[in-house]
Order: C-alpha cells, then sequence, then structure tokens
C-alpha cells in the first residue's frame, strides 16, 4: 500500500485510514486499491447522514424549501455550507476531479460488495453550532469575512500543492496556524471530530475497517485510538447561559420602559420616540432588502414588520421578508446547479436567486438591529429632554 493508507491496530481490529484530498483524483484510486486489497469487514466514511443523502442523491439538493429553511432559522447555516461547498467544487473543477468523489467510491463499493458502511462523522449542523456557540462576536466577524473573501480567490491549485496538503507537517503547520487564529474553531471543527471519527471507526463491526478520511484527521484519530470518548456529549449543544444572551431581551424591554416613562412626562414627545422607532427600524430594513435587490413586496414588508419584531427577540423582519422573497421569485432547479458558479463572483450572489433570498433575510435583519442602534440612542436623547 502506498503512504496516504497506514494500519492501525485497536484490540482485535486492523484498521486501515484511506488519507484523502476532497478533491484529488488520486484519492479515489487509493479508496479502490484499499478495499480490494484489505476486503474489510466494514467501511468507514467522513461523512453523516445529511452529506450522505446528498451524495446518494444529488438531485434533492436542487428541490430544497428555501421557506423551510428560513422558518426553521437555518439561513446562516446554509450560506456557510453553500460558500464552502462551491469553494470546494471550483477546486475540484479546475482539476477536472469531483467534490466527494473518494467518499462516493467507498459507498458503491461498500453497495456493491455488501459491506456494512458506517458514517462516522458528526453532523455538519451540530459542528457549526458548536463552533459559533464558542465564538465571540468579534471572532464571529472575523471569520465570516474570512469566509466571504476566500469565496473571491481565484488561485490555481495544482496536484503537486494537493499531495503537499497531505503532509503531516503541511498540516500540521496549517492547524496551528487556524489555532492562533482561531483556536475554539481549530478545537471544535478538528480536535472534537478526530474524537468523534475516532470513536465510530472504532465500534464500527467486523475485525477489519477500512476508514476513508480527510488527511487532517489521520493524526488525531490515531492519538485518540487508546481513548474513550462520548460521542454522545461531542453530539450535544449547549448554549450559553451569559448576560449577553439575556440581552436580546433586555434591550427592547428597556426602550419600551424609556418610551413609557417618557410618555407619562411628555404625551408629545412620548409619541415622538415612538415615531422614531418605527421610522428607523421599518427605513433601515427595507434599505437593506433593497441592497440585496429583493421584490418590492418584500421590501414592504420588511418596512411594515421591522418595528414590530425588534421587540420580540423570537422573530425577526428577514425571516419574513425572505419567505416573501421565496414565495414571489422562487428558487428554480437551475439557481442550485448553478450556485457553484454564481457565487464565484460577487454579482453572481444576487443574480442566483438562492443565495439573493439569503442575502434578503440577512440583510433585512442586520440594517433592523442598525435601527435599533439609532432610533435607541434618539430615544434615551428625548427620554433626558423630557425632564
Amino acid at each position: 500500500m502506498n503512504d496516504n493508507i497506514a494500519k492501525l491496530e485497536y484490540q482485535d481490529k486492523e484498521i486501515y485510514l484511506v488519507k484523502t484530498a476532497h478533491v484529488s483524483r488520486n484519492s479515489v484510486e487509493d479508496v479502490k486499491e484499499c478495499i480490494e486489497e484489505v476486503q474489510p469487514d466494514a467501511i468507514c466514511v467522513e461523512l453523516d447522514q445529511d452529506r450522505y443523502n446528498k451524495l446518494k442523491e444529488p438531485e434533492k439538493w436542487r428541490n430544497t424549501d428555501i421557506v423551510k429553511v428560513i422558518k426553521e432559522k437555518q439561513v446562516g447555516f446554509l450560506l456557510v455550507n453553500v460558500i464552502l461547498s462551491s469553494f470546494q467544487k471550483r477546486i475540484a473543477k479546475s482539476m477536472d476531479s469531483t467534490s466527494g468523489a473518494e467518499m462516493k467510491t467507498a459507498m458503491e463499493i461498500a453497495e456493491e460488495k455488501n459491506i456494512p458502511l458506517v458514517m462516522a462523522d458528526r453532523s455538519v449542523k451540530t459542528t457549526f453550532s458548536r463552533i459559533w456557540n464558542e465564538l465571540t462576536s468579534k471572532e464571529k466577524m472575523k471569520l465570516l469575512t474570512g469566509l466571504i473573501e476566500s469565496v473571491f480567490e481565484n488561485e490555481d491549485i495544482s496536484e503537486d500543492d494537493i499531495s503537499k496538503l497531505k503532509e503531516a507537517d503541511a498540516l500540521e503547520a496549517a492547524l496551528m496556524e487556524v489555532g492562533k487564529a482561531f483556536p475554539n474553531v481549530k478545537r471544535v471543527l478538528v480536535d472534537e471530530r478526530d474524537q468523534y471519527l475516532c470513536q465510530k471507526i472504532k465500534n464500527a463491526p467486523g475485525n477489519k475497517i477500512v476508514a476513508v478520511i480527510g488527511a487532517a484527521h489521520a493524526k488525531g484519530i490515531e492519538q485518540n485510538l487508546g481513548n474513550e470518548i462520548d460521542v454522545q456529549a461531542l453530539d450535544t449543544v449547549v448554549k450559553k447561559k451569559g448576560f449577553s444572551s439575556y440581552l436580546k431581551y433586555l434591550i427592547p424591554l428597556f426602550f419600551l420602559a424609556v418610551i413609557l416613562w417618557t410618555i407619562y412626562q411628555n404625551q408629545d414627545l412620548g409619541l415622538s420616540q415612538i415615531k422614531s422607532w418605527f421610522l428607523w427600524h421599518g427605513t433601515l430594513s427595507a434599505l437593506g432588502v433593497l441592497l440585496a435587490l429583493g421584490h418590492p413586496l418584500s421590501i414592504v414588508t420588511a418596512f411594515l414588520l421591522a418595528p414590530l419584531t425588534s421587540l420580540n427577540p423570537l422573530l425577526a423582519s428577514g425571516w419574513f421578508a425572505g419567505i416573501v422573497e421565496a414565495t414571489i421569485r422562487k428558487p428554480k432547479v437551475k439557481d442550485f446547479e448553478d450556485i457553484a458558479e454564481d457565487t464565484a463572483t460577487l454579482k453572481g450572489f444576487w443574480k442566483n436567486r438562492v443565495t439573493r433570498t439569503l442575502l434578503v433575510v440577512i440583510f433585512a435583519n442586520l440594517f433592523s438591529s442598525l435601527g435599533t442602534l439609532i432610533s435607541g440612542i434618539d430615544i434615551v436623547r428625548k427620554f433626558i429632554e423630557s425632564f
């Protein structure tokens, strides 16, 4: 076997790690070679059930219900997923390969030879949620900015570059850099998943296991081989309950209290505060939808609902504007098929109906938050004047 396949021993099991680069043609051959030689009792893949379904039935992606995504508050997750998968697809295309081809090959061989297939990775939604909960506001902005910048990088990547990414020293250096900038991201995205993958692979049925994994996880899996990992704990998303989590409730209550007290002191001034709240929220949220090139009815929806939804932490004007946008300009199959190509340029984000709808939601909410800040300053100023 070549250097991209490592043999580990755990109790009475032989575990063969196929270290792949998810966009390399050579990785497909590595998978075929290893399975053919080992004749395993089980095959593990670095996939969760959602990613498995997407590879198994790629046409289902084209029928994604955007309205359902908005109602389930998964807009941010979908946008990040679109950015990352589009970036990977473009790299694979430049190398005349297919993203995830090595995983699909392992799936097909398992089905053909009737070998048990184990989805060994944690849900992407769980991983993203755990990362988001660990980041400070500053780190969140820094991470999102980095993701957006990566979309527009058109640097060519050769097979030699991919081969270098498989080398342990290069990987360690890359992960150390990530760890310096985002220690919590590296811990959740890499370290936790190393543990999760390791335990799932160890629990696979049979004595001979072939595990198809990204090369970045190989060392971590080997290091955790002798440890018993609590997979259920790693699968749990616990939201922090610090003071900041209560601010979304306290801020609207504070402004309501200030307005009511001002009305008690000076009715005209209090009514002016209410007008300020409605106009700033409605105008700015509508402006956000306009900048996203939303439909006129989506703009009107944001204008009318932003002043009200800003008082309820469980609602957001962008959700309603996004639902209107997706209903009137329902994304077509072609929009889903063209996402990778469209998101290669800034203009493409607005051209594609899927990403444009996501921008409507995000921009409406962001600008409504700005409305809270501006109208809040005006409300406090008038409150002081009432004395």
